[in-house]
């Protein structure tokens, strides 16, 4: 078994539809440049709200992926 590094970013996602939506959206938009992705962990949940109401849902995610050598 040889050993791993692995990073950690923090990223937003965003829907107009649902907390659930906003943190697909994160991880399935950092997918499109970050290879080999392992953990992701919701951190936070938000909403924007405008005139009283919910404009959008917000949802804070931490990704890890492994380095590669």
């Amino acid at each position: 078994m040889s050993n791993s590094v692995y990073k950690i970013i923090e990223l937003v996602g965003t829907s107009t539809e649902s907390f659930e939506k906003a943190a697909t959206n994160a991880v399935e938009r950092a997918s499109k440049s970050l290879r080999d992705m392992r953990i992701a962990e919701v951190s936070q949940f938000d909403m924007q709200l405008k005139d009283g109401k919910v404009e959008s849902y917000r949802a804070k995610v931490r990704v890890s992926f492994k380095f590669e050598d």
